[in-house]
């Protein structure tokens, strides 16, 4: 029998082609491994999409009689649970106030899913709201979801918000997962749970039909395994949506991203060290890096040491404030029976059921009710949303301009890319020596550099070598 851990895409692609399995019977046991070790606690999956069994059959009828519609022909993906599916599934942020919201269609990437032959597994828990309901509320905890916990040992962070999404590919519980990121929620679980996540460009993947934080910094995007796995997906997020302007006239930026697995794509390349970013980590994690930078210069890449900067925090969190209650009354009022219409109706629930949704509170949510006109019409919004745009995507642009460079490097992940819109990767290095926990290095670069980001990151990735494995077999 097939042994369907750390199986790739292709690897699912040639199994199906020589006979060997089939999308049924990978979705069965996908779903076993689910049973086995999610539902025992590990608490990813928040929820399975009930016709799962009749797509995949569907599908393997469909290979039977024309062939693959594509590489993610057949292939199960977990979306997060603040995706829309227009199927039998729910669509609730991880919160028991929209714990009966169905979405009447799918979001845009959850169509283009579809369309390529993706079959739609389920759902995965996140930090609830997408970690903006409240401060300090642990990573991964939601009051529909309880806690996601960490693959590497339940004692460690699982990272945010994307936090299930990460786990679930993290412990093989799907072949790839879709999340979302406003400031660091793919980039940071990829990193946690030892696995690669591409935070594209805004307006390379669409936003419709995903519960927003704030349109200034909101995309979803892969979570897999491999580069490789990564980038096929990435290829049909990735498209033009009428329904969201920030996708317009992104024809010349769309193309297959699995053209760019170069794996000499370090040779030659100019590479940032963002050296500030090194102290924050701990300092098993800043020990890994000096051999993950020696990999990159055997692989031909140039590096140079650089300071990059993040971006005023008050000002960071003041656009994700002042959008928040705009955007998310707006994504209610479009819903056909969400329970709740406004941030004001979600809040009210909350507190009348403080032991079931309010562990943690809802500090910022509060503060979003009370303290913004949900017009984002304020003086402090505005300034912040000019200011922080420009200087995140002048601290990228001018660094890659007076160093020549081709991209930027750090250990971890950073404000920067979630600030500037522009794109970043995140590839696993190893995990600490005293806790096990892992860690990763992210690539960045300018909008629309996707391209060559992902050639810097599959080549790291083959001279690296795979991921450690979570100590769950």
């Amino acid at each position: 029998m097939t042994d369907i851990r750390e199986l790739t895409v292709q690897d699912i692609q040639k199994a199906y082609a020589s006979g060997e399995l089939s999308c049924l019977e990978l979705t069965l046991r996908y779903l076993e491994r689910i049973a086995a070790i999610d539902s025992d606690g590990l608490h990813a999956v928040l929820e399975i999409n009930p016709d799962a069994i009749d797509i995949a059959e569907s599908l393997d009828r469909e290979y039977a009689q024309k062939g693959p519609r594509g590489p993610l022909h057949g292939i199960p993906v977990l979306i997060k649970d603040n995706i829309d599916t227009g199927d039998k599934m729910h669509t609730t942020a991880g919160s028991l106030a929209l714990q009966n919201n169905i979405a009447s269609q799918d979001a845009h990437i959850v169509k283009r899913l579809r369309e390529a032959g993706a079959v739609i597994l389920g759902k995965t828990n996140l930090t609830e709201f997408a970690n903006f309901l409240t401060d300090d509320m642990r990573n991964g905890y939601s009051s529909r979801g309880g806690a996601t916990l960490n693959p590497y040992g339940e004692e460690l962070d699982v990272g945010g918000s994307s936090a299930g999404s990460g786990a679930a590919v993290s412990a093989n519980l799907c072949a790839v997962a879709v999340g979302t990121e406003t400031s660091g929620s793919i980039l940071c679980p990829a990193n946690w749970n030892g696995v690669v996540g591409i935070k594209p460009t805004k307006g390379l993947v669409s936003r419709t039909g995903i519960i927003p934080i704030c349109t200034a910094q909101d995309t979803a995007g892969p979570l897999a395994r491999t580069v490789a796995d990564a980038a096929a997906l990435l290829t049909v997020l990735a498209g033009t949506d009428p329904a969201d302007p920030a996708t317009h006239a992104i024809e010349p930026y769309l193309c297959d991203f699995t053209r760019f697995l170069n794996p000499e794509g370090l040779k030659g390349k100019r590479i940032g060290v963002n050296t500030l970013a090194t102290a924050k980590y701990p300092q098993e994690h800043q020990d890994l890096l000096p051999a993950a930078l020696k990999a990159m210069e055997e692989a031909g890449a140039v590096l140079v040491p650089v300071e990059a900067k993040s971006c005023d925090g008050k000002m960071t969190m003041d656009i994700l404030l002042y959008e928040f209650k705009a955007c998310l009354n707006a994504y209610l009022a479009g819903c056909k029976d969400p329970g709740c219409r406004s941030l004001a109706q979600i809040i009210d629930y909350n507190a009348a059921d403080p032991e079931n949704c309010l562990k943690y509170g809802q500090t910022i949510a509060l503060t979003a009710e009370k303290d913004t006109n949900g017009r984002m019409t304020e003086k402090e919004y505005l300034s912040s949303r000019v200011t922080v745009l420009r200087q995140a995507r002048q601290t990228i642009d001018s660094l890659l301009r007076e160093h020549q460079l081709d991209g930027l490097v750090q250990l971890g992940w950073g404000s920067l890319p979630p600030s500037s819109g522009y794109p970043a990767i995140s590839v696993p290095i190893g995990v600490g020596r005293e806790t096990g926990h892992p860690i990763g290095v992210t690539f960045f670069g300018t909008a629309f550099s996707e391209p060559s980001l992902i050639e810097m990151a599959c080549a790291f990735e083959k001279r690296m070598g795979t991921r450690v494995l979570p100590p769950l077999d």
